[in-house]
């Protein structure tokens, strides 16, 4: 069974959404605590949004931290400021 829920995730923009089965629990489970579908819906987007955010800052500082160049600059930056 699929549910469509519609909520205003801009006061202009309305937006459809097709639930799976596995949608509908996490939905469900988001609503446990009292909150509007539209509340539960907004604060699941932005908590997807910085969990990707720090993702991609991980994946980043991993990659400049891997990087030789990267990292031997940092050393003459803290060599020349006096943070060896």
């Amino acid at each position: 069974m699929t549910n469509v829920i519609r909520s205003e995730v801009m006061a202009d923009k309305a937006i459809s959404v097709r639930l799976d089965a596995e949608a509908q629990r996490a939905l469900a489970f988001l609503l446990r605590d009292g909150r509007s579908q539209s509340e539960a819906i907004r604060s699941a987007l932005i908590a997807a949004s910085r969990a990707a955010r720090y993702d991609r800052m991980e994946a980043d500082a991993k990659r400049l931290g891997d990087d030789p160049e990267d990292r031997a600059l940092i050393a003459e930056l803290h060599e020349f400021f006096g943070e060896v």
